[in-house]
């Protein structure tokens, strides 16, 4: 049976990595992001057939641009098995320097974006036939706990938890399940700052361990290759002896 796929965030880092995966486990992906030539990157770093993957750049912080992701999505695909929420920004500073304008970049592109995209899919796996669909959302480490100088970035992922909980009670009725995968410090672009020294709790600036996202990638297929009467709620992949155990 063909599977379909829509990632968001699909034109770097994690997004990338299992769009590729995906790709290469024979499902249909649509690919999404804000700059469709890092989208299009993504495609042919996955040496996809042209029929199996395509390439919608959206902003999931506008709601008329994820209705539009969703519509362009049912002219090319039959159906949709998986949604992953990984679209995601962050800012970081003193809390009372944070301008309202960074709060809000992040509260819509990590939170909002992902609470318009699984409305838009459950309207989709609702109703398509046989009914049903898995979404897994890209929480964080810190969904748990902060770090220093991060509220936003904090504060929408202890509410995508929220989101994950919520979504798995609503979409018991349609046949939709939700799990989240809590990623600490993997090997991506955004994980340099980990290599060169990182503002601890303690106010020290320390290196952190990191670890490969092959091992992500392995997460997120295994979570999306179960039926749908079996789902992973919570997962946290991270490197081993980086500060979340006993952080701070």
């Amino acid at each position: 049976m063909e599977k379909y796929a829509l990632i968001t965030g699909a034109g770097s880092g994690i997004g990338r990595a299992v769009s590729i995966a995906l790709l290469q486990n024979g499902y249909h992906v649509a690919l999404s992001g804000r700059n469709a030539e890092s989208l299009q990157a993504t495609i042919e770093l996955a040496g996809a057939k042209i029929n199996k993957a395509v390439a919608i750049p959206a902003d999931v912080t506008s709601p008329d641009s994820v209705v539009n992701l969703f519509n362009v999505f049912e002219v090319h695909f039959d159906r949709l098995d998986l949604l992953f929420n990984n679209a995601g920004v962050n800012v970081q500073g003193l809390l009372e320097d944070i301008s309202f304008d960074q709060w809000k970049s992040v509260i819509d592109t990590n939170l909002t974006g992902a609470f318009l995209c699984t409305q838009e899919a459950f309207k989709l796996m609702k109703s398509q036939r046989p009914q049903g669909g898995r979404i897994i959302n890209n929480g964080s480490i810190s969904a748990s706990v902060p770090r220093p100088d991060s509220a936003p970035y904090t504060c929408s992922k202890h509410a995508i938890t929220g989101l994950t909980r919520s979504t798995s009670l609503d979409g018991r009725k349609y046949n939709i399940c939700c799990g989240q995968i809590d990623i600490g410090n993997v090997d991506t672009s955004m994980a340099t700052r980990m290599k060169a020294g990182i503002l601890q709790a303690d106010g020290q600036i320390r290196e952190e361990p990191t670890f490969d996202i092959k091992h992500v990638v392995d997460a997120v297929i295994y979570m999306a290759s179960l039926p749908l009467g079996a789902n992973v709620q919570f997962m946290t992949v991270m490197a081993t002896k980086m500060p979340f155990i006993g952080r701070g």
